[in-house]
């Protein structure tokens, strides 16, 4: 299919001629940036899966120039090896990216049940699709999500895997409180019938944390969440991330999330504002007993700054900090 006009948010450039649009009852939605050969591989990982289900996958590019991973797609969706959609969201970010695959899911495929979330450096396990459907059906669940196994460069790097910026939040199936990625997640189409519009706040587009903020304001408005351990799926983690100035600026960053989010969840209340501020002191203050009990857990230092670090991005994000670690992605 050609192109649209370049001057729109989003265009189409490749469909799957067989695509029965009326049929799917999953849609899958994958973000790429300059990743043209992983996408293929979670694509892959995505034609494998052994469910029932008829699904469509939504692949958002969001390099509207070169298009490397939409040029590298597109034949293989043309051609009926892959059944969906390939699209530019024009508009650089990652919010815009999102924003951009969910309404063309909505527009595109009018009885869809569950739209399910996963990133061009993920591949997917053979039942991944399923266990986060039928973990949502068995639990009456309208959001799950499922664990990001890292996959180190070197087997060396293994030691990070239980590091709170890699760990999963969760080890046992079953509804949780809160969520906080969309590396791993589905959302029943109620959702985002329910969800004002932009779904991810554009304020987060190059910092991250816009998917932990949806899910805030998802639980707000009563939306039952639950977490799939057997969803898994396989994160690749190059070498450049468990560099120590990396994990320094990712704890930061979760730190001026947290305080982003938890103001706008309270910013309706009295001294919202004020107690937030308050909770970031004191988490900042409790921080060096928490890392030493971490310390003395695992033996790892870096693991102790942890919560450090978030709280001094906490407190940081107060004064207009914002680590935008996706403005410059060649870095992430």
């Amino acid at each position: 299919m050609t192109e649209n006009n370049a001057e729109k948010s989003v265009s189409v450039v490749a469909r799957t001629p067989s695509l029965t649009a009326q049929a799917i009852a999953c849609v899958v939605t994958v973000p790429t940036f300059k990743r043209p050969e992983q996408l293929l591989n979670t694509l892959h990982s995505l034609a494998s899966q052994a469910t029932e289900r008829p699904f469509a996958v939504i692949v958002m590019e969001n390099e509207a120039e070169e298009r490397a991973g939409a040029n590298a797609a597109a034949p293989l969706f043309a051609d009926g090896t892959f059944n969906g959609l390939v699209i530019i969201a024009h508009k650089r970010g990652n919010c815009c990216a999102y924003n951009a695959g969910w309404e063309t899911a909505l527009k595109e495929f009018p009885n869809f049940r569950y739209l399910a979330v996963i990133d061009d450096d993920e591949l997917a396990s053979p039942h991944w699709l399923e266990n986060l459907c039928s973990t949502a059906e068995r639990f009456e669940a309208d959001i799950v999500g499922g664990p990001q196994v890292p996959v180190f460069a070197k087997p060396a790097h293994e030691r990070w895997a239980t590091h709170p910026v890699f760990a999963p939040p969760y080890g046992e199936t079953g509804t949780v409180p809160a969520l906080f990625s969309s590396g791993n997640l589905l959302l029943s189409r109620r959702v985002l019938e329910a969800m004002p519009r932009p779904f991810l706040d554009l304020r987060f587009n190059f910092m991250g944390g816009g998917d932990s903020d949806f899910l805030s304001r998802a639980s707000q408005k009563g939306f039952r969440l639950a977490w799939s351990a057997e969803a898994e799926t396989q994160e690749i983690v190059p070498e450049r991330r468990v560099e120590r100035d990396w994990i320094r600026a990712r704890a930061l960053r979760n730190g001026v999330i947290s305080t982003l989010v938890e103001k706008k969840k309270r910013s309706n209340q009295g001294f919202g504002k004020l107690r937030v501020f308050a909770k970031s002191l004191a988490l900042l203050a409790a921080s060096p007993f928490r890392g030493a009990l971490g310390l003395a857990t695992t033996g790892s230092a870096s693991t102790a700054m942890y919560p450090v670090y978030v709280g001094l991005g906490r407190v940081m994000a107060e004064f207009g900090y914002a680590n935008e670690q996706y403005r410059e992605p060649e870095k992430n």
